[in-house]
């Protein structure tokens, strides 16, 4: 179930929780707000993205909340505005609720690129340390564009989170700022990346060898500046 934007609801979200709860289903409450939008700025949207947290929980009945700042720009949730928002907001959480609490990703690269990886390893790292339970992912090439997600940038996600983990948070902040310094300066250029059909074996339903070189690439780089990957 999806919120309306921004800090809204209505009549027929509420009569869907409702039937939810008469089944006793596991009921998962998203809301993805938006920087530079209604809210304002950094500031301001965080406030808002507690505030939506919070709402799923207490007026939706939420098993968990999927959150998901979005930039109004680029369309996505790996921008340094965004991940400042996301964790700042789930630190906050962390530190005072037992809620679970999940994030979702948008890269602005498509698949079988240097830049999508690393974007999806700064903000997995950036989840992991803010306190985050659940990882939603991931939505390549802002999740618009048929056929442009596959398996692999799901596998950058888990491994960094599980090597994230532990991390003292001012070396995890030391090495997401070398990441988003890299890729935010080609914003104007992203790569979109190959087609699911186009980076993948079809019928084995494995990656090509082109997008292995590529993922490994990453990992190396990653493993250099101190993530322990397994």
């Amino acid at each position: 179930m999806s919120q309306l934007n921004e800090l809204k609801l209505d009549n027929m979200s509420m009569n869907m929780i409702a039937g939810w709860m008469h089944n006793g289903n596991v009921i998962m409450v998203e809301q993805m707000p938006i920087l530079g939008g209604y809210i304002g700025g950094v500031e301001e949207t965080a406030i808002c993205d507690v505030a939506t947290t919070l709402t799923s929980f207490v007026l939706m009945n939420a098993s968990f909340h999927l959150d998901g700042p979005i930039h109004i720009r680029w369309g996505t949730t790996t921008t340094r505005e965004t991940m400042k928002i996301a964790g700042h907001a789930a630190a906050a959480l962390d530190a005072h609720t037992d809620l679970l609490i999940a994030n979702q990703y948008y890269s602005l690269a498509g698949p079988c690129t240097e830049m999508c990886l690393t974007e999806i390893a700064a903000q997995s790292m950036l989840d992991t340390a803010s306190g985050r339970e659940l990882v939603s992912g991931c939505a390549a090439a802002k999740g618009v564009t048929d056929d442009f997600t596959t398996g692999m940038e799901a596998r950058m996600l888990g491994e960094v989170a599980m090597a994230t983990a532990g991390m003292s948070v001012d070396k995890v902040n030391d090495m997401i700022e070398l990441l988003v310094k890299d890729y935010e300066r080609r914003y104007q250029t992203a790569p979109q990346g190959k087609r699911f059909q186009d980076c993948y074996d079809v019928r084995s339903v494995r990656p090509t060898h082109e997008y292995l070189e590529v993922y490994h690439g990453v990992r190396e780089r990653l493993s250099e500046l101190g993530l322990r990957l397994r």
